[in-house]
């Protein structure tokens, strides 16, 4: 007993020592990007770690200055574009993935193997094909060109997150429901995607995010700041002059863009796990 004690808590203390080094390791980055957006930028060739001189220019700059025009309507069209792909995607996952889990029908796994195909295909592989196509239908620098593209990127794992938690779901509650009067739609909306709730929320947060970080579409099918996503807008930022380069307001945008994942990760990361562990137990 002893000898098995021990040897728990060495495991256990390896295992701390082993998620300390992967937290220093992923979020040494993000401090480096932190502390460079409080310096001056005549302080940012400094070897120093911290700033010698704390300083909120970086974010009045990009808040209230020279490039407030070219943020705040960058951090506008992220924020509308990633929420309505977010939305058609969950929506239309949701559907698809009862499909799947529920029914019965000829290429229901060539669906998925299509849905996973296209999660693996590279972006940058069909951006040129995709630019010469907006540009003649009308497309080109709008909402709606990003949010067809951000679907290839959002749909495929929600389909096949959301398959995964309809899967648990007992198909007994739904033959009850219909038993009891209900039709085939209110069975579903009533007793099967409130189970699904969980799962729902996840693929929805997963999904916000993949649209929220995407670069090489907005970078691609935009040429103004008529939709231009931030992690896009990022790439025409310049310095006070030629002479200056704008390391500290493009840090000082990264920290203002990534306080909303933040945010939602700390508030919803129970939410977050148990969907993602229910999703991944079969029943």
């Amino acid at each position: 007993m002893a000898t098995t004690s021990r040897l728990s808590t060495r495991q256990r203390v390896w295992w701390a020592v082993i998620t300390v080094v992967v937290l220093l390791y992923a979020l040494f980055p993000v401090a480096s990007i932190a502390a460079t957006s409080f310096k001056l930028p005549s302080e940012l060739s400094s070897r120093t770690f911290l700033p010698p001189t704390w300083s909120l220019t970086n974010y009045e700059q990009i808040l209230v200055g020279d490039a407030q025009g070219l943020f705040l309507s960058a951090l506008r069209n992220s924020i509308g574009i990633s929420l309505i792909a977010t939305a058609i995607a969950v929506v239309l996952a949701t559907l698809a993935a009862y499909a799947i889990a529920r029914l019965d029908f000829p290429g229901k796994r060539l669906v998925l193997t299509t849905a996973l195909g296209v999660s693996i295909f590279p972006v940058i592989s069909i951006v040129t094909p995709l630019f010469n196509l907006w540009r003649n239908i009308g497309l080109y620098d709008t909402w709606i060109g990003l949010i067809i593209p951000y679907l290839s990127l959002t749909l495929p794992i929600s389909i096949w997150t959301l398959a995964a938690f309809f899967r648990q779901i007992p198909w007994e509650l739904e033959q009850a429901a219909q038993v009891d009067g209900a039709t085939p739609w209110q069975a579903f909306r009533k007793a099967i995607v409130p189970l699904a709730a969980p799962g729902v929320f996840t693929t929805a947060l997963i999904a916000f995010f993949i649209a929220w970080n995407d670069f090489v579409y907005g970078i691609s099918l935009t040429s103004t700041d008529r939709a231009r996503p931030v992690p896009a807008a990022l790439a025409f930022f310049t310095g006070a002059s030629q002479f200056e380069q704008p390391t500290g307001a493009i840090s000082a945008a990264a920290v203002v863009v990534t306080i909303p994942v933040v945010v939602l990760v700390l508030l919803f990361q129970r939410q977050i796990v148990s969907g993602l562990t229910q999703g991944a137990v079969k029943g």
